[in-house]
C-alpha cells in the first residue's frame, strides 16, 4: 500500500519532500515505453479509478485513462457538464454519491483552489488533484522534472525560465516547489498583470523579470504558459501585443544556453506565446512532456494504490 505522505492520495507538490519526489521520478523512468516490453500489467487489477473532471481537459484526463488502464485497473471519467453537477447537485451531495461508489481513488480537476484537499477531509478514498484553480498542479510538475532529467544528469543548478500568466498557472507554482527543493535556480517573466511580486517568496532561488531577453539569457530550460484567458478579470492582451513582448520566437533561443529545451504543458495557442518554428524544432521536448505524462501518472498510482 501508499506509505508516507500518499496514503492519501497526491495533493500537492509543496509538501513532498525530495526523497518522495524522487522515488516517483525514478519509478516513472521504469514506464516510459523504451524502458519496458510490455505496456500493460495486471498490477492494479480489480481496482476502479474515477476520475472526476469539472474542468474541460483532453490532455490530463485521457493520460490518466491510459495509465488506470496500462496497470489493469478500471478507470471511469466523469464531467461537469454530463454529471449531477449541472443540475445543481452540491459537490458535498457529488462526493457523497461517489463514496457509496467505494472506487479506490479518485482523480479530481476543479476551478477552486483547495476543491481536492476539501474532497480529502470528507472522504477516506485516495484524492489525486489533476489541477485546482490557480493553486497545484503536481502531476504535471513531476512529468515536467521527469522531461527534463531524461535530458539532464540533475535539476540542481538548472536555470529555468517559466514565463508567460504566472498569475494563474497552477502549473507554474508546482514547478517553483518542486525545482525549488532541488537547487534549481527559477526565473519568472510575464508582464507586470501577471506577475505577483509575492510570488517571488513562494520558494527559494525564484527572481522575477517583466524583460523576456533577460529571462531567457542563459537558461537550460524555457517553459512557456498558455495566456488562459477564461481565469482573467482584466483587459487580456491582443494576441499580437502579447506575442512580441512575451512569445518565444527563434531569435530568442540564441539567448539561451546551447542545448535549451523548450517545454509547454499545452494547449499551445500558436501566434501567442510561442511560434510553430520553435514548437517544432529540435529544442522542442513537448511531445515528451505528453509521453511522461503517462509514465508518471502509472507510477502516482502505483504508489498509491499498489501493494
Amino acid at each position: 500500500m501508499a506509505d508516507g505522505l500518499f496514503k492519501s492520495g497526491l495533493l500537492g507538490i509543496e509538501p513532498l519532500d525530495r526523497v518522495e519526489i524522487e522515488g516517483i521520478l525514478d519509478r516513472a523512468k521504469r514506464f516510459q515505453p523504451r524502458q519496458t516490453d510490455s505496456k500493460k500489467s495486471d498490477q492494479l487489477r480489480g481496482r476502479m479509478i474515477v476520475n472526476l473532471f469539472f474542468e474541460a481537459s483532453t490532455r490530463t484526463r485521457t493520460s490518466f485513462e491510459i495509465a488506470a488502464k496500462r496497470l489493469g485497473a478500471d478507470a471511469i471519467s466523469i464531467t461537469a457538464s454530463a454529471s449531477s453537477v449541472s443540475k445543481g447537485e452540491s459537490l458535498v451531495d457529488t462526493l457523497n454519491t461517489l463514496g457509496a461508489m467505494h472506487p479506490d481513488a479518485i482523480v479530481m480537476r476543479h476551478a477552486a483552489s483547495g476543491a481536492p484537499h476539501f474532497l480529502a477531509r470528507y472522504l477516506p478514498t485516495p484524492i489525486i488533484n489533476a489541477g485546482d484553480g490557480t493553486h497545484e498542479h503536481p502531476t504535471q510538475a513531476l512529468l515536467d522534472a521527469r522531461t527534463i532529467l531524461d535530458r539532464r544528469p540533475t535539476l540542481e543548478g538548472l536555470r529555468v525560465a517559466i514565463i508567460g500568466d504566472i498569475a494563474h498557472s497552477r502549473v507554474a507554482r508546482s514547478n517553483m516547489y518542486l525545482l525549488s527543493k532541488f537547487g534549481a535556480q527559477i526565473v519568472l517573466c510575464g508582464p507586470a498583470s501577471l506577475l505577483p511580486p509575492e510570488l517571488a517568496q513562494l520558494a527559494p532561488n525564484i527572481t522575477l523579470t517583466h524583460q523576456m531577453e533577460d529571462a531567457i539569457r542563459g537558461a537550460d530550460v524555457i517553459m512557456m504558459l498558455r495566456v488562459q484567458l477564461e481565469r482573467q478579470h482584466e483587459a487580456a492582451f491582443s494576441a499580437n501585443e502579447y506575442f512580441q513582448f512575451y512569445g518565444l520566437r527563434l531569435e530568442h533561443m540564441g539567448l539561451a544556453k546551447p542545448d535549451a529545451i523548450v517545454m509547454h504543458p499545452g494547449p499551445i495557442n500558436r501566434g501567442r506565446e510561442i511560434s510553430s518554428e520553435v514548437a517544432d524544432s529540435q529544442r522542442s521536448v513537448i511531445l515528451n512532456q505528453v509521453e511522461n505524462g503517462i509514465a508518471v501518472r502509472m507510477a502516482v498510482l502505483e504508489r498509491i494504490l499498489g501493494n
